[in-house]
């Protein structure tokens, strides 16, 4: 399996000036070949890889790059691209690739070779070829068996620098039951950021004093006069409270991501189309700052790890169906409470949604509490509306009798 390992770089002054100069001719470069592309009728990624030689005959600052990074800029450049054309090709409207300014281009990579991970009288140091040898922070160990593939240095906007590794293990991912026991469902909000079928509700992480200490940060970059001592100095401060908003709310993502692919066999979520669902008229800052799309890819990927069943759920009318019969009944946002006038079954909105989920992500049959394994997928007509039974004769799966007001 491939994971990536982030570690904060502490070089000396010397240093920074020459992993600042290096990163400058490396974007100077991606703009030659950028231009090259948009001149030329015919190029290809191996043809201009091909013209590196030639052309650090007559560009002397080329020479004292690492070549196997520099052919890697040209490889970026065709892959950001490639990118392009399928974004295209699914019906996106894209336009032309654009060049990078010196704050734009903030990284380079080693691939395969040039760098080194050793150990130097107890401090952990990163040697890069044509730069030197750098103390890294090694807060935690990589694992023994585990190759380093490539290094990718990169400068964050406060000025630090990071080295961020490229790990393969051996090892395969760990085989996710057949028959999942513990299951559980999982809708995501804005209040409470999550709230599970077993009735565990997560409130949201509360970043408001951060994100006041931003804004009176931005304020004051905006009196400051642009391109001066002063504004960069505040520049810098805006940008670690940028920083400080992004570490805290990632430390929860992965928090909360990592209990829950380790905790159960299943997961089911909603599948949702947070990019489309930022471009309504109201409360889009709150939909940006809950990151759901980060904390569903972080899911992803760590059930994938552990082996855990992961499960997306078309997130459609999740709220208003009833998890008792099914019958959907509108509702608007601001309606906390599920209440079905077809069974008469209540519940708090969120409870009822991820009821919801765990039905629709749950393909395989649960153990019921008599021991034995029951279908939900067994209706009969009752009244106005559809009651979902099990063999048993309950009218929903036995996990939620806790929760189930319904009388028979």
């Amino acid at each position: 399996m491939n994971y990536n390992y982030r570690y904060r770089l502490d070089p000396s002054d010397s240093h920074r000036e020459t992993l600042d100069r290096h990163r400058d001719l490396y974007r100077q470069v991606y703009n030659h070949f950028l231009h090259r592309l948009n001149r030329e009728d015919e190029t290809t990624k191996y043809g201009e890889i091909n013209q590196l030689p030639s052309i650090k005959q007559w560009w002397d600052d080329l020479t004292d790059l690492y070549s196997r990074t520099l052919q890697n800029v040209v490889e970026r450049l065709y892959t950001n691209l490639s990118r392009l054309k399928d974004a295209k090709d699914n019906g996106r409207a894209v336009g032309l690739l654009k060049w990078k300014a010196p704050t734009e281009y903030r990284s380079f990579t080693y691939r395969q070779s040039g760098f080194e991970l050793k150990n130097t009288s107890g401090q952990t140091v990163l040697r890069l070829s044509k730069i030197g040898t750098i103390p890294v922070h090694f807060h935690r160990e990589i694992p023994e068996n585990a190759t380093i593939k490539q290094v990718t240095v990169k400068k964050e906007q406060t000025g630090e620098w990071f080295a961020i590794f490229g790990v393969e293990t051996s090892e395969a991912p760990t085989e996710k039951p057949e028959t999942p026991e513990k299951c559980v469902g999982i809708d995501v909000g804005i209040l409470k950021y999550a709230h599970d079928t077993d009735g565990t509700a997560v409130r949201s992480l509360d970043l408001s004093d951060e994100r006041e200490r931003l804004v009176r940060a931005q304020r004051s970059l905006s009196r400051k006069e642009h391109g001066s001592n002063n504004w960069e100095k505040q520049r810098q401060v805006v940008a670690e409270r940028h920083a400080d908003l992004k570490r805290k709310r990632r430390d929860f993502l992965h928090k909360l991501s990592n209990y829950y692919a380790t905790e159960y066999d299943l997961v089911a979520v909603e599948d949702l189309n947070v990019a489309g669902m930022m471009q309504f008229d109201s409360n889009s800052r709150n939909r940006a700052s809950a990151a759901w799309g980060t904390f569903l890819r972080m899911l992803e990927y760590k059930c994938e790890r552990e082996g855990t069943h992961y499960v997306p759920v078309e997130p459609k009318d999740t709220t208003k169906e009833c998890a008792a019969c099914g019958v959907k009944t509108n509702k608007q946002l601001w309606v906390r409470e599920h209440s079905c006038p077809a069974c008469g079954f209540t519940a708090d909105r969120d409870t009822n949604a991820v009821a919801r989920l765990h039905l629709a992500g749950n393909q395989k049959p649960q153990a019921s509490g008599d021991g034995l394994e029951h279908s939900f997928k067994r209706t009969r007509r009752r009244r106005s509306g559809i009651l979902r039974i099990n063999a048993c004769g309950d009218c929903a799966p036995c996990r939620y009798a806790c929760i189930c007001k319904v009388r028979h």
